[in-house]
C-alpha cells in the first residue's frame, strides 16, 4: 500500500499536466483544425468529468500523505487548488468569462500540482527515514 499512495500523487500531477495542456493548446488546435471542435474533450462537460476524476485521486493521495507525515499545509494547499478547479468547472461560462474560467482552471491546477509534488517528496523523505531507522535497529 505504501508504494501505491505516492503513485496517486504522480497520477494527479499527470492529470494536472493534461488539464493545463487542454486549457492552453485546445483553443489553438480548434482554430488550426476546426474538426477537433466536434470531439468530446472540447465540450464543457469534459471539465466536469476531469474534476470528477481528479477529486477522489487528489483527496486519497493528500489525505494518505497527511496521515503519514502529519503536515496539514499540504492538504490545505491541495484543497485550495481543488476548490479553484471545481469552481472553474462548475461555474464555467455561466458565471465566469471564458478567459477567467481558463485562468482559474490553470491557477487551481498549478496549486494542486504543487501540493502533490510536495506530498510526493514528503513520502520519499519519510521512506528514506524509515529505511535509516530500520537499518540502525
Amino acid at each position: 500500500m505504501n508504494q501505491v499512495l505516492p503513485k496517486a500523487d504522480v497520477l494527479a500531477v499527470s492529470l494536472s499536466v493534461l488539464c493545463i495542456l487542454h486549457c492552453l493548446l485546445l483553443p489553438a488546435m480548434v482554430i488550426v483544425m476546426p474538426s477537433i471542435g466536434s470531439l468530446f474533450f472540447v465540450d464543457e462537460s469534459f471539465h466536469i468529468w476531469m474534476v470528477i476524476a481528479v477529486i477522489p485521486i487528489s483527496s486519497l493521495a493528500l489525505y494518505s500523505g497527511w496521515r503519514k507525515h502529519k503536515i496539514l499545509k499540504v492538504g490545505i494547499t491541495g484543497g485550495i487548488g481543488l476548490m479553484a478547479l471545481t469552481s472553474a468547472a462548475f461555474l464555467g461560462h455561466d458565471v465566469l468569462t471564458e478567459n477567467w474560467e481558463r485562468y482559474l482552471t490553470i491557477l487551481g491546477t498549478l496549486i494542486i500540482t504543487l501540493a502533490h509534488i510536495w506530498n510526493y517528496f514528503l513520502w520519499k523523505f519519510d521512506s528514506v527515514n524509515d529505511d535509516i531507522d530500520t537499518r540502525t535497529l
